[in-house]
């Protein structure tokens, strides 16, 4: 294990992976948070690693050379260096302390230095998916009135056509192979001649870092504001899952997600930042199953996750054989069911790996996992139990009551006094008030907390779609549809896929002048792959006549299911 005792600043609390615990109980019984009053994610995650000893912080292997297969490795002395270079950039463009930052996704140094230099300037970081469409992207600037964006090339075509209509955004940098526009710039031309030198602002450790936009699977995507305290709150639950309470000299942290959500960020990259520990990086476009078994032997990856279908299209692959996997000791997957075929399978592909699964959300990071090295390993139809530091009760939906172990009720997290939970949705005070109620954070997912301790999933308390890991809300598709000349109504829910999990389903009415043909299902699908994310067109597509409707003219998605032959969520 490393050593850095004497690396300052140093919170003891979230070292107990040092320690001998007798069980699990033990641990949670004897955890307690460490929050300073004073705390900058710039600092905790780059700055006190920047000693001028090289220390890795990412390899890049999008940048592998042709002849040995090298790739550029930064060290978070050129980090922290290329963060404060912008962080000095986007002073000097007048932006301040509380000002939002957009950053696209893709697995880049840019992108991480963007958000590093916005925590120096205390300003907040918003990261966005590259897969976002022009509306999709278009709400997400203009709700969190963005001053800057550092876009990544995938992310140009989306936000061209509306980058005139976004008021508040003055400066678009541009990161990756595209040509900048008059209005744009490159982002390392704008580093040139920059001074690295620049004194990081003090921020509390409840002054705003990020906000992170749900999928929209009710309404309108909202900003979830999290303070740089939630870093530490979700630490004790990664030591858990991700981390099987280890934290050892040779790890190489790898995730297949891109940087636009809780999972990929404050569950794997930022974790990995905290306990100084390489990250290998890969901006390539779709996820490639050879190319995860390439990066895992070539740079001794040691641990991994993603979601369910990634890792069964791992499991599906024929080619891991050719590689050597060995390193890998921890595989990690949240946020869809893990089958009992999958887990198993992938234990025989990864033979020195435990298989963990993890449950959060976006307002509430990670607070289950399991942990094999303190007795709570994997259960199949289980998500893990809870971690140190927080507290959930199951309780009825409808009166906050909570229910007796082993009885179905909605997850509910203890919100007072808890680092790891959101502040508050961007200007949204009534979605506050029904998120957080009586001091209990409800999920609205429906489960099950065991005599043992284990949280299993049961349902969804709304239509949510869950597919390759991606939450899609089905109003968002509908209203898309309807922007269509050819299509008078719709209703989309989620079905079965072998290897996403679900699909976007959608039952369409046409236009009277619209015919049912398999072009037409191919324009209805373009349609909404360029408006919205690239991941929630509607995969399958049916043509009807009529929806089911209640007595309101809302559509009853519990028929579509129904008639599906699935059981209601």
């Amino acid at each position: 294990m490393r050593d850095d005792r004497d690396v300052e600043p140093r919170l003891d609390a979230y070292r107990f992976f040092r320690e001998e615990w007798d069980d699990y109980e033990d641990l949670y019984e004897s955890f307690e948070w460490e929050i300073p009053e004073t705390f900058n994610m710039a600092t905790y995650l780059c700055e006190r690693w920047a000693t001028g000893e090289g220390r890795p912080a990412l390899v890049d292997a999008s940048s592998e050379g042709a002849s040995d297969g090298s790739a550029t490795r930064y060290s978070f002395d050129q980090l922290d260096e290329y963060a404060t270079q912008f962080a000095r950039v986007l002073a000097d463009r007048g932006i301040e302390r509380g000002d939002r930052i957009a950053v696209s996704g893709a697995q880049r140094v840019e992108t991480l230095v963007a958000h590093v230099a916005a925590w120096k300037l205390g300003a907040v970081s918003v990261p966005l998916s590259v897969l976002l469409g022009p509306d999709a992207l278009s709400f997400r600037l203009e709700d969190s009135e963005a001053r800057a964006f550092v876009a990544h090339d995938d992310s140009l075509e989306a936000l061209r056509p509306v980058a005139g209509d976004l008021a508040a955004l003055e400066s678009t940098f541009v990161v990756g192979e595209a040509t900048p526009t008059d209005e744009e710039e490159a982002f390392w031309d704008a580093l040139e001649g920059r001074a690295s030198t620049f004194e990081t602002v003090s921020t509390s450790a409840t002054d705003p870092a990020m906000m992170i936009y749900t999928s929209g699977t009710t309404g309108n995507p909202k900003g979830v504001v999290h303070p740089h305290r939630s870093m530490l709150g979700a630490l004790p639950a990664v030591l858990l899952g991700q981390y099987n309470l280890q934290v050892r000299e040779d790890d190489v942290n790898r995730t297949v997600v891109e940087w636009s959500w809780i999972g990929s960020l404050y569950l794997s990259l930022y974790p990995a930042l905290y306990f100084g520990t390489p990250t290998v990086i890969d901006a390539g476009g779709e996820f490639d199953p050879t190319r995860e078994f390439e990066l895992i032997d070539r740079y001794d990856v040691t641990m991994t996750g993603g979601p369910a279908t990634a890792l069964r299209m791992l499991i599906q692959s024929d080619r891991a054989g050719r590689y050597d996997l060995s390193s890998v000791r921890v595989i990690v997957q949240g946020g869809e069911a893990l089958d009992r075929d999958t887990a198993t399978r992938l234990t025989d592909v990864f033979e020195n790996a435990v298989v963990h699964e993890v449950y959060g959300q976006t307002e509430a990071l990670q607070f289950v996992a399991d942990c094999t090295a303190l007795g709570v390993g994997h259960e199949f139809g289980k998500m893990g139990v809870v971690a140190p530091g927080h507290t959930v009760r199951v309780q009825d939906p409808d009166t906050g009551d909570p229910v007796a172990r082993g009885e179905v009720g909605e997850i509910a997290l203890e919100y007072d006094g808890n680092p790891m939970c959101f502040d508050e949705y961007w200007n949204r005070p009534d979605a506050n008030a029904e998120k957080v109620q009586n001091g209990w954070l409800r999920t609205e997912d429906l489960g099950v907390l065991s005599e043992d301790g284990y949280l299993s999933f049961r349902s969804r308390t709304d239509d949510v779609i869950i597919s390759s890991g991606y939450k899609i809300g089905p109003r968002e598709i509908e209203e898309c549809l309807a922007d269509h000349d050819a299509v008078a109504d719709s209703g989309v829910i989620g079905v079965p896929h072998d290897t996403r999990g679900e699909i976007p389903k959608a039952f369409v009415v046409l236009a009277d002048d619209a015919d049912a043909t398999d072009s037409m299902r191919e324009a209805l699908r373009d349609h909404v792959r360029s408006r919205l994310a690239k991941y929630q067109y509607p995969r399958a597509i049916e043509f009807v006549d009529e929806l089911p409707k209640t007595t309101t003219g809302k559509v009853r998605r519990l028929d579509l299911r129904e008639r599906e032959g699935l059981e209601s969520a």
